[in-house]
């Protein structure tokens, strides 16, 4: 039980800072190197709810696929040239509303304790006998939800194909 609460607090100080160094670094890739980090802080976080699906699914396609993207998308780019424009636009107001909000959230959560973090005894008869998280949630997934499912895809398939057409027409 000690290990599961030290792999918690390593995996949520990995998420945090991370996520607190991808905001304050100036340097993008540094930024996009600090994401990486808290992506993998999340993904710690899965695997201990035994979630091993969206774990390897973190891993697999944020970390490994569009943390890649990021990465060649940053050293494309013209850094020299965005540097000189203005970076921030000036709504504070907008950002102490939604930190005042979170805090109110967090505070909220402290107050009420463990009863504020109940959830629904069962999932609604989806899980059947003896399947694994991964097998329930491909059931859903290709039952349920398959029209969604498509529509998403075909989506981002038309953004890609998109963006691919815009980038040529710059080339």
């Amino acid at each position: 039980m000690l290990i599961d609460t030290v792999f918690f607090y390593v995996f949520a100080l990995l998420t945090l800072g991370g996520g607190l160094l991808t905001i304050t670094r100036r340097n993008a890739v540094h930024s996009a190197l600090s994401l990486i980090v808290s992506l993998l802080g999340v993904a710690g976080l899965y695997l201990m709810q035994r979630a091993e699906f969206l774990f390897a699914v973190q891993i697999v396609l944020y970390v490994g696929g569009i943390m890649v993207l990021f990465l060649f998308v940053i050293m494309l780019v013209n850094l020299d040239q965005s540097a000189k424009q203005r970076q921030f636009n000036g709504q504070w107001m907008v950002a102490l509303v939604a930190v005042a909000a979170v805090g109110a959230e967090i505070s909220w959560f402290l107050y009420r304790g463990q009863g504020a973090f109940r959830l629904a005894d069962s999932a609604g008869g989806v899980s059947a006998a003896g399947a694994g998280n991964t097998e329930i949630l491909a059931d859903v997934l290709f039952q349920e939800y398959l029209l969604p499912f498509e529509i998403a895809s075909v989506l981002l398939l038309v953004a890609v194909v998109g963006a691919v057409v815009m980038a040529k027409k710059r080339i």
